[in-house]
């Protein structure tokens, strides 16, 4: 696998596979890979003829400067985990070759925006469509990979590509999650041992709640759900949404549309974890 570190090198790699008629994978991520991650590579890998992987911890879509710095960090076991699975080229940048002067693009994506993580991360998805646009400018590829766990983001991510008319395919791909259930996420490795095992209440909650919907109403569930949240001790829950899963704006009765997900965001301790559960979607 190739390590590449600016733009010109990645474009020079990527013309020769390009000139060929091979087909151009990408995988954004911001380093500190897991078996969530490898899912991602694995899929590129198995429906292109070249993947990329991106380790690029983007500074403009964080609004918590302690997050940014505090973010896990370890290009050598990334490099390690995306040679297993068979990346070609793992793209890592310095900060200046992203930036080398700063991006004053500033994107709508309303109504998509102003739910759930918009009031509690302001400019977040900015900062996200200004480097995934970065990323799809530089790469082209021809499908890029998300996965469904940042559920709001993919579906600006998608809107993104629609507003900036880009020719290529965002694949969404399931959740991962560890034997216990736990969503997979890099700042999992930040919590303490009892936080992780605190931890494991969020998935179980939402697990419970599409039991409990069978037989309950969407606002019983909706609190049922947080009331579960808020009786653990070491929890702040910052919002749990029950939406439509294209619109991603609030339903209120379970016949309201065909697609609707639960969508949570907490701290446990000082780490700010997020998941989701699908209580309908069209097969």
């Amino acid at each position: 696998m190739k390590v590449i570190r600016t733009i010109v090198e990645l474009r020079d790699a990527l013309d020769v596979y390009r000139k060929d008629g091979k087909k151009i994978g990408l995988v954004p991520t911001m380093g500190a890979l897991h078996a969530g991650h490898a899912s991602l590579v694995e899929r590129s890998v198995a429906q292109n003829d070249i993947t990329v992987v991106s380790i690029f911890v983007n500074p403009t879509q964080f609004n918590d400067k302690n997050d940014l710095m505090n973010y896990p960090r370890n290009l050598d076991a990334d490099c390690a985990l995306l040679e297993g699975v068979g990346a070609q080229i793992a793209f890592a940048p310095e900060v200046a070759e992203m930036y080398p002067e700063p991006d004053t693009r500033v994107f709508s994506f309303a109504p998509l925006d102003e739910v759930m993580e918009g009031p509690f991360r302001p400019g977040h998805f900015n900062g996200v469509a200004q480097i995934v646009s970065k990323l799809f400018y530089a790469v082209e590829p021809h499908r890029a990979y998300f996965g469904e766990k940042d559920f709001q983001q993919l579906a600006i991510i998608r809107e993104m590509v629609r507003q900036l008319g880009l020719r290529l395919e965002i694949v969404g791909c399931p959740i991962v999650r560890e034997a216990d259930g736990l969503a997979m996420s890099s700042r999992n490795m930040l919590l303490t041992p009892e936080e992780r095992t605190r931890a494991l209440k969020i998935s179980r909650t939402l697990f419970a709640s599409l039991e409990y919907a069978k037989e309950n109403t969407l606002q019983q569930t909706k609190a049922f759900v947080e009331e579960a949240i808020n009786a653990t001790e070491g929890f702040k829950l910052e919002y749990y949404q029950i939406v439509d899963g294209r619109t991603l704006q609030p339903v209120e009765q379970w016949d309201d549309s065909d697609y609707i997900v639960g969508c949570i965001a907490l701290f446990c301790g000082k780490i700010r974890l997020i998941d989701n559960i699908k209580y309908k979607e069209v097969k």
